[in-house]
């Protein structure tokens, strides 16, 4: 197993991101609640400092109404009485100096705390506190949803290529431990998340068990094999597809729980094979993958009037290629298939309507005319 282990790794994570704006499903924070505020706390206190030393410097610029002496003690009350601005006039500035410094040093530092502390009460109540609103109305809603575990090269395309097929942006939630990868998710209307997907608590967070599909491309094959080995276990029976870069690895992601495999090298490979076979190969299988060529392939349960056909004849207009019926496949050549039953998968090639549109073959690619 230790061999296996050893030929995980693949590489650096993919990096694609573009947009000027993030909307997270929840913010991760890089220090504890508690250590913002400590620090928000110390930079007041050592602002009140300075003003503090300030005074004392110029303690010969004040009055005392009370008795005539400025004391240390003297000094603290009218800073603090002076940064709050409630100036109960017991003690002032008389020289022109002091209030020099009042007006030039006190009152920016002034600003500056009151500005402290109004954004740490923004922060810590009004912001966390909307911000968890928020999430849990996300969370209530969130079911039948698309999960997109990574957010590099192959799972920005693959956001792009459900929203194009028509899959509503907030049907789809993306996950990734970068915000600034999630801004072009964000900016299309899905929900994001920045968080690490290996752990149960960001996948519970996302109601993974709820989920339609779950897709799973982390960049490297060990943090996604992980990443589908923690989702095998919160969520048995939601379908997974992942990327895996090394071929290698295909067999383990499988053990890990993954129902479908994706290797993109090796699916270049397939189309540069098809191209070295016929000039238009490559391009009609790349027609087939993306919604916007002339035709796509369409997989889905076949329906009661279907039952009983023939798969080269279907009320859908599709040309039917293969069946599955109890975990086996079928071609269309297959006498089984010749009788579609209940319960039958079909896969089955259709036109898009921008390719009935087009008609004429162009679509920024090349398309066979028998489509």
């Amino acid at each position: 197993m230790s061999d296996q282990i050893d030929r995980i790794g693949t590489g650096p994570r993919e990096r694609h991101y573009r947009g000027p704006k993030f909307k997270p499903l929840r913010r991760a924070v890089d220090i504890p609640v508690w250590g913002d505020l400590v620090i928000r706390i110390g930079l007041a206190l050592f602002l009140i400092a300075i003003v503090v030393m300030i005074h004392w410097w110029d303690r010969g610029g004040l009055v005392d109404n009370l008795d005539g002496e400025v004391s240390f003690t003297d000094v603290i009350y009218f800073t603090m009485i002076s940064i709050t601005t409630t100036g109960f006039g017991d003690i002032a500035p008389i020289t022109d100096r002091a209030r020099l410094v009042e007006a030039v040093i006190v009152t920016p530092i002034r600003f500056a705390v009151f500005f402290i502390f109004v954004g740490t009460a923004y922060n810590f109540i009004i912001k966390r506190s909307w911000e968890s609103f928020r999430m849990a109305r996300i969370q209530e809603q969130l079911s039948d949803h698309i999960v997109v575990l990574g957010y590099g090269i192959s799972g920005s395309e693959a956001v792009a290529e459900l929203i194009e097929r028509g899959t509503d942006p907030a049907q789809i939630v993306v996950v990734d431990p970068s915000e600034e990868r999630l801004i072009e998710a964000e900016a299309q209307g899905c929900n994001v998340m920045t968080a690490d997907a290996t752990r149960d608590g960001t996948l519970q967070a996302v109601r993974i068990e709820r989920a339609q599909n779950v897709l799973v491309s982390a960049g490297r094959d060990d943090t996604s094999i992980l990443i589908v080995l923690t989702v095998r276990a919160l969520a048995p029976n939601v379908p997974i597809s992942m990327v895996v870069r090394a071929d290698d690895n295909e067999q383990i992601a499988r053990q890990a729980g993954a129902n479908n495999v994706i290797n993109p090298v090796r699916f270049t490979g397939l189309l540069l094979a098809g191209s070295a076979k016929g000039a238009h190969i490559a391009e009609y299988l790349a027609d087939l993958a993306s919604v916007s060529g002339r035709v796509q392939l369409v997989e889905r349960e076949v329906t009661d009037e279907e039952c009983g056909c023939s798969i080269s004849d279907l009320p859908s207009g599709g040309r039917g290629l293969r069946v599955y019926r109890g975990g086996k496949a079928l071609g269309f050549w297959e006498d089984a298939c010749q009788n579609l039953q209940k319960g039958d998968i079909i896969v089955e090639i259709v036109p898009t309507p921008s390719g009935e549109e087009r008609g004429d073959g162009h679509n920024g690619r090349h398309a066979d005319s028998s489509d």
